[in-house]
């Protein structure tokens, strides 16, 4: 047994190799004396970090694991700050690139980057962690965030409540798909913001293919499960479609023969395709779509049933599988937290990200927004957007914490340095078929470089491929695409 004792060591080495600090944990209250004060008493209700001392690192509190959380995690200076992020998920999805994962031209690990990756720290310092759990208040007076465990279901353990302290504490929760108050949505769309969501798409799509081809289904049915509808003509949605019109015209006429006349794609969109690309483009889109065999309805959806769309003009979309993307807003938490809004109800914050009410809280990416007062507009609820937020306030708080200003309510007098500024990138847009588009404007109005078809699609892989966070992600992909472009999709796998 000479190998289990030596089994044994090397097991207990590794467990020191992280030591904690007790004096940052809660323990009950009831292993506390009466002599505590109330205000001490009150945050030690349950297990969780306590406030830090003037000889610890301040620590800095994100909320959420999107775009703009991520990049502000990988840009914080680790040896200035304790790094904890609470998220219902563990890591950051690359949503340009989660349409393809719905129709297996990418696995889903390749889109899925775990946050201990994008920041080490967080599974290795001492004092910085990751908490699977969301958070359910904020009280800015005590600097403190209250949070609950993410459990699987209602048989799983019961959530455990806890409170973390912050020195600094950034909201970066991203938003929720809207639903405009529509009837049945939730109950029976897909949407298209995370993993599961794609796994979900893909099931049921590999799934309707499947049950359509047995004996005994009646053309109507066989039609209805074989309808693919999207409702939402932005970028996600034109992606989609044009990865889903690909998918039959490549992969279900070859392996499904028998029902390759019956699957059919249709995008309903309330105005116009791709509103904020150029004319140009949007037109050559829509040509692409119709000859990729995409139907184009301008339409109103009025209600959601198990199978059917009604639109407002009262006609019936029967469909087999229905994935909604028509945009997003700020999420029901977002609205019950009682700081300061902006038009749109984000999270209302001035020319340097910050929260103006209250101390040492920032917010970043879909969930915030410029006040009224800034004279600046609400910014677009885009990665681009999100990722750049999060890079410079990264910057700002190391400034901050190299100035004296790391710990809670001792940055009042430090100087910010300069505002957040956005300007805009362009956008891009793969519409199937080898094809996709490039606006190179920086607004609508202005006037810019804009490519589509082969060219475009080059270059949107391109730039795509080198924005994958990490080196084995951007491997995934490139040996993806390969596997797909020699022999085709795996589509095998329910």
């Amino acid at each position: 047994m000479a190998w289990f004792r030596s089994f044994i060591q090397v097991s207990k080495i590794k467990s020191s190799v992280r030591p904690t600090k007790p004096t940052h944990f809660f323990t009950p209250l009831s292993h506390f004396s009466s002599a505590a004060g109330p205000a001490e008493a009150a945050v030690r209700e349950r297990w969780g970090l306590a406030p830090t001392g003037p000889d610890d690192k301040p620590r800095v509190v994100v909320l959420g694991s999107g775009w703009a959380g991520c990049r502000l995690m990988k840009g914080l200076d680790t040896k200035a700050y304790d790094v904890v992020c609470v998220s219902p998920r563990n890591h950051m999805v690359f949503t340009p690139l989660l349409a393809s994962t719905c129709v297996g031209t990418l696995e889903f690990r390749s889109v899925a980057e775990p946050i201990g990756r994008i920041q080490p720290a967080i599974s290795s310092a001492p004092g910085s962690y990751f908490f699977l759990a969301k958070c359910t208040g904020v009280d800015p007076d005590n600097h403190m965030v209250h949070c609950e465990t993410v459990t699987d279901g209602s048989n799983s353990l019961e959530p455990w409540k806890f409170k973390i302290a912050y020195d600094k504490l950034v909201v970066a929760l991203g938003a929720e798909a809207s639903t405009f108050g529509i009837h049945g949505v939730t109950d029976n769309a897909i949407f298209l913001r995370e993993v599961h969501h794609a796994q979900e798409i893909r099931r049921k799509l590999l799934l309707n293919l499947m049950l359509s081809d047995v004996p005994g289904i009646s053309e109507e049915e066989k039609r209805r499960l074989l309808h693919c509808v999207v409702v939402g003509g932005g970028p996600t949605g034109v992606e989609f479609s044009g990865e889903l019109s690909d998918f039959i015209m490549k992969d279900v006429r070859q392996r499904y023969a028998h029902v390759k006349d019956y699957i059919h794609v249709t995008l309903i969109e309330a105005n116009e395709i791709l509103s904020s690309f150029d004319d140009r483009l949007r037109q050559y889109a829509t040509k692409q779509l119709t000859k990729s065999g995409v139907r184009l309805v301008r339409g109103v959806v009025k209600d959601v049933k198990s199978h059917k769309i009604i639109l407002s003009d009262g006609s019936e979309v029967p469909y087999g599988l229905l994935v909604w993307s028509t945009g997003v807003g700020p999420s029901p938490f977002v609205r019950s937290l009682q700081l300061p809004k902006s038009p749109g109800g984000r999270i209302g914050v001035d020319e340097w990200l910050r929260v103006p009410s209250v101390q040492d809280i920032f917010a970043i990416g879909d969930c915030s927004g410029f006040l009224e007062s800034t004279g600046k507009p609400v910014l677009p609820a885009l990665a681009q957007v999100a990722e750049r937020q999060g890079k410079y306030l990264a910057e700002l708080l190391n400034g901050v914490a190299k100035a004296g200003g790391g710990q809670a309510n001792s940055s009042k007098e430090i100087a910010l340095g300069d505002p957040f500024v956005y300007r805009h990138l362009g956008s891009m847009a793969t519409i199937g078929r080898f094809k996709a588009l490039v606006d190179l404007r920086q607004s609508k109005e202005a006037k810019g470089l804009s490519l589509a078809g082969f060219t475009s699609w080059i270059i949107w892989r391109s730039a795509y491929l080198t924005r994958v966070v990490s080196w084995r992600n951007r491997f995934y992909v490139a040996v993806n695409w390969f596997t797909t472009f020699v022999s085709g999709r795996d589509i095998s796998r329910i």
